[in-house]
């Protein structure tokens, strides 16, 4: 009852915004409704912000929700629908994934971007967007301008990609099976995958989406990773009183076992859509809450290096796979 109390009416805002957003996201699917939530959350923080009885929900809302979204996702995740295609791009997606994070390493520091917005644009850039965004922060605990700055860029080169790939496909000759390749490893957001695949043809959006699906399950090692290299970190730090079980990203563990058993055929079929979707609007309700704790002061104090680095990330990521297709003669 406490906890009702001192949360409903934050996540109510952060519940009717998200409602407002997913729908238009459903209207205008090239924007989707992550940013529109993010949109939304930042417009009404900063021209009216809520007051602090609302902070309790809408922090809840960005932490837990959160997390809680990521474990609903693996419910329509099926390993062995990856596998049949994934194998084939595997060589391709690590090649782009290493790109991304070696690029955005070295570009962040030559534009000296703070280093978790450098780790949360190389993942959403080298993984699958806002998804991946959304699964880091628990763990790299961002300020949350950093996360709404971070969506806000990958957002900018979805939209360019889904314009400029399918133009460029055709103009470099390429097959179908090719396109989607190169479109499930170079563009970030799923949404925006199917959006350029399937306006280049019918097989190179399904193959492009099977690929994309096979990199998303990457974020599993990359959050992993980065919960090791944090509790390093602290450890340098001299932290007292810190252990790997309290940032271990448990949430990760219960994704891989949602998933296990959703393949397994523990979960009714019937329920996977659902799941899916419940996942989707999960993330729009968290995005939300972080742009209603986000400041926009903050955020015009980064300036435009972000999206500098996150242009730079995102070239190589497109670079390198079309560099990798061509030496494996998968063009």
């Amino acid at each position: 009852m406490r906890f009702v109390q001192t949360h409903y009416q934050g996540l109510l805002l952060a519940l009717g915004l998200a409602t407002i957003a997913a729908l238009l996201g459903h209207a205008f699917p090239l924007i989707g409704g992550p940013v529109f939530g993010i949109l939304l959350g930042l417009l009404l923080n900063n021209l009216r912000s809520p007051g602090e009885r609302f902070r309790p929900g809408i922090t809840f809302a960005s932490k837990q929700i959160l997390q809680w979204s990521i474990v609903a996702l693996g419910v329509g995740l099926s390993f062995t629908k990856v596998a049949q295609t994934g194998m084939q791009s595997l060589t391709v997606t690590l090649v782009t994934i290493s790109s991304a994070f070696l690029s955005a390493i070295v570009l962040g520091k030559l534009l000296g971007v703070p280093d978790k917005l450098k780790v949360l644009i190389g993942v959403g850039t080298a993984i699958c967007g806002g998804s991946a965004i959304a699964a880091v922060t628990p763990i790299i605990k961002p300020d949350d301008h950093e996360t709404a700055f971070s969506i806000s860029t990958i957002f900018l080169f979805n939209i360019v990609a889904v314009l400029l790939f399918p133009f460029l496909g055709h103009l470099f000759g390429m097959s179908d099976k090719g396109f989607g390749l190169w479109a499930g490893t170079a563009i970030n957001d799923t949404s925006s995958v199917v959006a350029a695949g399937y306006s280049y043809s019918q097989i190179a959006g399904q193959y492009a989406t099977i690929v994309k699906l096979t990199r998303a399950t990457l974020i599993i090692p990359v959050c992993l990773c980065l919960a090791l290299y944090m509790a390093h970190q602290h450890r340098k730090a001299g932290a007292e009183n810190f252990s790997l079980k309290r940032i271990f990203p448990w949430f990760i563990l219960w994704f891989v076992v949602a998933s296990v058993l959703s393949t397994l055929g523990f979960i009714p079929a019937a329920v996977v859509p659902y799941a899916s979707q419940i996942a989707q609007f999960l993330i729009v309700v968290a995005l939300t809450a972080i742009g209603l704790s986000s400041n926009l002061r903050q955020m015009r104090g980064t300036g435009f290096r972000p999206v500098l680095l996150g242009l730079g990330v995102w070239i190589c990521v497109a670079t390198s796979s079309l560099m990798v297709q061509h030496l494996m003669g998968q063009l």
